[in-house]
């Protein structure tokens, strides 16, 4: 997030983030920034001394609602958007931006989580409101849904709130045109970060599409070139890392292993020629997924591989953050503050 807000003009003063590798990658990119190691109920002091900032963002880890989990409403994380609302009522800013999964905003089990949520920032003083986006909408080459709770010292019209946002949504890049911008797959300048072995699935999981479904062994699904990519998990570096055909990604008019093999099992036939997964099918390098999330080329990731493909999974994607940093300043601080808003 840090990385959108900043292309959206904002002066990142301070941050906090548990994981101490994540920190390492945090500290190495924002030299501006103040780090606050650790758990955030620790600094709450440090807090304190930052009254008056024109705005607070972040993303509470959202295991406790994501249908990826257990959606235990009692996990330790699930209480973190509390904590988070703890700082905003601590620090007073004009503007307030949480992120989280789509399940809170959209799933009838955290209907109550929402309102308690709305109910605790309004009786702060602010004026709240959620929204659901696409990722995909706005530029990033990734299907990738998430909510975003923005509350304002002042109202703000919802009408010109959408408005914004509809003025920054752009057409994603396809996979094909983005990785293939890239070093190839394999050089020095893009390594091959994921060695997981890719078989066919004993017993594969079947859907009408074939990078959907579970034909490979592990939760990696192969990427469709021609579109976007489906939303990177924080679990990849192993099995569940997606998967690309080199052959298709080289040239879009080579016969397309996957879904050759995809329709055989959908007519419920066998092919000896379908026995093995073939060479020209890898998983995903670390460039390349922080590249699909839309972090900076030049961007420096610090920690064992399997950590870096945790950052880049967990991450908001950074032209995501940008447009709902830009469309919220905009109807909040009219375009700006005078000094630019921290």
């Amino acid at each position: 997030m840090d990385v959108g807000f900043k292309q959206a003009g904002v002066d990142v003063v301070l941050a906090n983030e548990l994981d101490s590798v994540t920190c390492d990658t945090y500290e190495a990119n924002h030299p501006e920034s103040h780090m606050l190691r650790g758990d955030i109920h620790e600094h709450y002091d440090v807090f304190e001394q930052h009254k008056g900032v024109d705005i607070v963002f972040g993303g509470p880890p959202c295991q406790g609602f994501s249908v990826a989990g257990k959606m235990d409403p009692d996990d330790e994380r699930s209480r973190l958007i509390w904590s988070f609302l703890d700082i905003v009522e601590m620090v007073k800013p004009r503007l307030f931006i949480m992120e989280n999964v789509k399940a809170l905003g959209k799933l009838e089990k955290w209907k109550e989580v929402r309102k308690a949520f709305v109910q605790r920032a309004e009786h702060a003083g602010y004026f709240c409101q959620y929204v659901v986006l696409n990722a995909a909408e706005f530029g990033v080459s990734q299907n990738r849904e998430r909510v975003f709770f923005v509350g304002s010292s002042q109202p703000f019209n919802t009408f010109d709130f959408q408005n914004e946002l509809e003025g920054n949504k752009k057409r994603p890049r396809i996979l094909r045109d983005l990785l293939n911008d890239l070093p190839s797959a394999g050089s020095d300048e893009n390594p091959l970060t994921c060695t997981a072995k890719i078989t066919l699935a004993a017993y594969p999981v079947m859907r009408k599409s074939p990078y959907a479904g579970m034909i490979f062994n592990g939760m990696g699904r192969p990427l469709n070139l021609d579109s976007v990519s489906s939303t990177l998990p924080a679990s990849m570096g192993g099995n569940k890392t997606p998967i690309v055909d080199c052959r298709m990604l080289e040239d879009p008019d080579n016969a397309d292993w996957v879904k050759e093999y995809h329709r055989g099992l959908m007519e419920g036939g066998t092919n000896p020629d379908f026995a093995l997964a073939p060479s020209h099918l890898r998983r995903l390098t670390i460039l390349e997924s922080a590249v699909i999330q839309s972090f900076p080329r030049d961007y420096r990731f610090v920690g064992s591989k399997s950590a870096i493909y945790t950052q880049i999974g967990n991450a908001v994607p950074c032209k995501l953050a940008e447009c709902i940093a830009k469309a919220s300043i905009s109807v909040v601080f009219g375009g700006g503050v005078s000094d630019g808003p921290n």
